[in-house]
């Protein structure tokens, strides 16, 4: 896609240079893939040089211009960030410019780094304008269908993962109409401290919902946890309808219970 109305491409970018009419670029797979009349400056995230992932004793933290490829690569030990790399079915291309940044910030249902920061207790780390920051977790990141919780001028720098999470056991579910279709449902399940257990339903609903039990549940509590996700949250698009979707969430999360309580 062309952006005909970009007049200037900034880079290196960061804090304290954006202004109306700007938009901030990360690999540019989603910014790129449809018109956006708005835009006269790109600020160029990729050209700052961050590190795509800082070890730190209490976990990682992924810079928010750090490929799908590289975290692929970086945290190929952990089974579930793998998956969740590869639920972007993408071309070898895509996943060596598509960052996990981008895939937050587009806001998209299916996006799996989306999944995967809600379902790890991930935080993301937010500058604003003036340099001031602020946290918020993954799963409140995202409030709806491409949109996010970021303010005017404010980029997301990093999402941190903390190392318990990533150790934990994990169950994983997709569903999709066809083989190599967008995710229509993902589902995560996490083992918690203390014999608890978290639910993360991403890609069937416009934003992420994570169940938390003290203890491993019954299927009827379970069933009535998700029962609290209102139909309308439901996606209906060509990927899938509400009701099958709905369907498969409730299927999914019962073989996820079971998984995890083997």
């Amino acid at each position: 896609m062309d952006l005909h109305t970009v007049t200037s491409v900034i880079s290196p970018a960061g804090p304290g240079m954006w202004r109306p009419g700007d938009a901030w670029l990360g690999g540019g797979t989603a910014l790129f893939g449809e018109p956006r009349p708005g835009i006269s400056r790109l600020l160029d995230l990729p050209s700052a040089g961050w590190p795509a992932l800082t070890a730190r004793d209490d976990g990682v933290e992924i810079a928010a211009t750090c490929t799908i490829a590289e975290l692929a690569t970086l945290l190929d030990r952990y089974a579930i960030v793998r998956q969740c790399c590869e639920a972007l079915l993408a071309s070898f291309k895509i996943w060596n410019v598509a960052t996990v940044g981008g895939n937050l910030c587009a806001a998209l249902p299916a996006g799996p780094m989306i999944s995967l920061g809600s379902a790890l207790d991930g935080v993301c780390t937010l500058i604003g304008p003036a340099g001031e920051q602020r946290q918020v977790p993954v799963a409140e990141f995202v409030t709806g269908e491409g949109r996010t919780v970021l303010r005017d001028g404010e980029l997301l720098r990093s999402i941190f993962l903390p190392g318990a999470a990533l150790a934990a056991r994990t169950s994983y579910r997709r569903g999709s109409l066809h083989r190599y279709g967008r995710s229509a449902v993902l589902l995560i399940g996490r083992t918690a401290p203390g014999g608890g257990r978290t639910l993360t339903v991403t890609a069937a609903t416009r934003r992420p919902w994570v169940f938390r039990f003290a203890e491993p549940p019954r299927a009827e509590r379970l069933q009535a946890a998700l029962a609290t996700i209102p139909p309308a949250e439901y996606v209906d698009d060509v990927h899938g309808r509400p009701a099958w979707r709905a369907h498969l969430t409730r299927h999914y999360a019962e073989q996820i219970r079971t998984e995890l309580s083997v």
